[in-house]
């Protein structure tokens, strides 16, 4: 009896297990999710290097983002992009910051009053809702932090949902293609990744820029 009940404990523990992986891997192009970084590791988002390999502000002027624009920073964390943005926009303009970790928020926050900022609304989302207004924004960027998302289906789908119209959506993601980018595999994507992934929830491609020195800017638009 005592080895029939280990027994069932073992298939209950595989089984989990099995239910775990699944939800670890995207269903269609089969990608391994990556981890997000928590907000002890909120230095590395401003080190002093990364100015130089990912080039913010060039990458926001590529996008052409308009005086006034309303747009949303998903996965902000301390705010290293926001505060760019919400400069882009000006004081006509506003920033939506969205993360999952109230941590990350509460240094946003602490970043934007150190900058004078008061065009930025900080948002807390959860793992698959952004709660972002509905059809309400002009862009929403995801920098190296779509690869992240453990529900990506879901979160694109309430993207989709607060975009306006003629609203963009924009990833910054590092080459998959290219072997000498010195970052994790499941921190990089491939173009093809990308489309493949978003096509399905109503996303076309506008534009691929590979004007950055390691990253992709990939820009969509959603389906009528």
């Amino acid at each position: 009896m005592r080895r029939f009940y280990r027994s069932l404990r073992v298939a209950a523990l595989l089984l989990l297990a099995a239910s775990v992986f699944a939800q670890g891997q995207h269903p269609i192009s089969g990608r391994k999710y990556a981890g997000v970084m928590g907000a002890a590791g909120a230095d590395w988002l401003v080190r002093p290097e990364r100015a130089e390999e990912e080039q913010r502000d060039k990458a926001i002027a590529l996008l052409g983002i308009a005086r006034g624009a309303t747009v949303a920073d998903i996965g902000a964390g301390n705010g290293y992009m926001t505060w760019r943005l919400a400069e882009r926009v000006g004081p006509t303009g506003k920033v939506f910051a969205n993360d999952i970790q109230a941590e990350m928020l509460e240094m946003l926050r602490r970043n934007m009053q150190q900058r004078k900022l008061r065009n930025v609304e900080t948002v807390l989302g959860t793992y698959d809702d952004p709660r972002l207004p509905s059809n309400s924004l002009d862009l929403v960027i995801l920098v190296d932090v779509y690869h992240e998302f453990s529900e990506p289906q879901k979160m694109l789908r309430r993207i989709r949902e607060s975009l306006k119209p003629d609203g963009r959506l924009v990833l910054l993601e590092y080459r998959a293609e290219d072997p000498a980018v010195p970052i994790r595999p499941e921190h990089k994507m491939t173009v093809a990744q990308v489309k493949t992934e978003l096509e399905p929830e109503g996303y076309r491609v506008d534009r691929v820029l590979e004007d950055l020195p390691r990253q992709h800017i990939l820009i969509f638009q959603k389906n009528p």
